[in-house]
């Protein structure tokens, strides 16, 4: 866990949001494995890739960053000689979109419409606190085509693939996708494995947004389902419910605390989510997931929340 930490702290945030053009990319070794049926998972830096692949193409879920493109692409072929037919994003953030404008010239990007409106704008994110981050508008072909309310349906390679958007979670146009015959989900930055998660508050998210995806998501898989986090390795169930334990059991602790009458600065003195500290990572530490639960349930934050009609 600890690893993934580090790993995401270097690569999402310091590369994402404030030198990603300084980062040697050039380094980066893109790992590919197979989760199970036709659905395979790519690793290298940033957000994970889901790729199903068959004799229709091939459809992937998001595309890290822009610097890597030429090696996904690499990667592809060392599967397949199929083309790409869509692109997927899970949400805005540009260590899952910053691949969009080199793929795009292949095949259309669908995304929930806040992505597109996130995307075209750019604008802030952070958690509310000490974590805020600024984004440049995305250029014009880096911008989904495709874009949906609530659901949308991909029928390829045998699969239905639905990508499902939950509101107010990790952003406000998480979408979580499903690979029904082959068993797998894509949960994006909903479900990580590095620790305390990343939400981006001023951005829509929300801490019982990212519980109910969760949850929604554990009632409704079978029970040998294969998880691909947003960071980290493949997972199962079981993994994700101690995960939504301890998003729950620590938000709890915030709301108590919120009733006693306790500050912000109170609950850090008393080391509020210590009983938590496996989860804290080199950046979502426990103060900073604290500030974060903090101004998630008292409706803090400093950035615009594009509201969904």
């Amino acid at each position: 866990m600890r690893k993934f930490g580090i790993l995401f702290a270097a690569c999402v945030f310091a590369a994402a949001w404030s030198a990603a053009q300084d980062e040697d990319f050039s380094k980066v070794q893109m790992k590919v494995s197979k989760v199970a049926g036709n659905v395979y998972i790519l690793m290298g830096a940033g957000g994970n890739i889901g790729a199903s692949v068959g004799d229709d193409g091939i459809v992937i879920v998001d595309d890290q960053y822009a610097p890597l493109a030429d090696k996904i692409q690499a990667a592809l072929k060392g599967i397949t000689d199929k083309p790409v037919r869509f692109i997927i994003n899970t949400h805005y953030h540009p260590d899952h979109t910053g691949g969009n404008a080199y793929f795009q010239k292949q095949a259309p990007i669908i995304a929930q419409d806040n992505v597109r409106k996130r995307l075209e704008s750019g604008g802030g994110g952070g958690n509310g606190g000490s974590i805020h981050m600024d984004m440049k508008p995305a250029p014009h072909e880096a911008l989904p085509i495709i874009t949906f309310d609530h659901d949308v349906t991909v029928h390829l390679n045998g699969e239905d693939i639905r990508a499902l958007y939950f509101p107010a979670g990790h952003t406000d146009g998480d979408s979580i996708i499903f690979f029904p015959h082959s068993n797998v989900v894509h949960m994006g930055d909903d479900f990580v494995t590095y620790g305390f998660p990343f939400i981006d508050v001023e951005a829509g998210g929300s801490i019982n947004g990212m519980i109910y995806a969760v949850e929604k998501v554990i009632a409704q898989v079978p029970a040998d389902v294969k998880i691909i986090p947003g960071h980290g390795p493949v997972s199962d169930l079981d993994d994700m419910r101690a995960y939504v334990i301890m998003l729950k059991n620590t938000r709890d602790a915030v709301a108590q605390a919120l009733k006693d009458g306790k500050t912000l600065d109170q609950m850090k003195q008393a080391k509020l989510l210590d009983p938590w500290k496996k989860y804290s990572g080199d950046f979502v530490t426990e103060d900073v997931f604290l500030e974060t639960l903090y101004n998630s349930l008292t409706g803090q934050r400093t950035g615009t929340l594009i509201k969904h009609n």
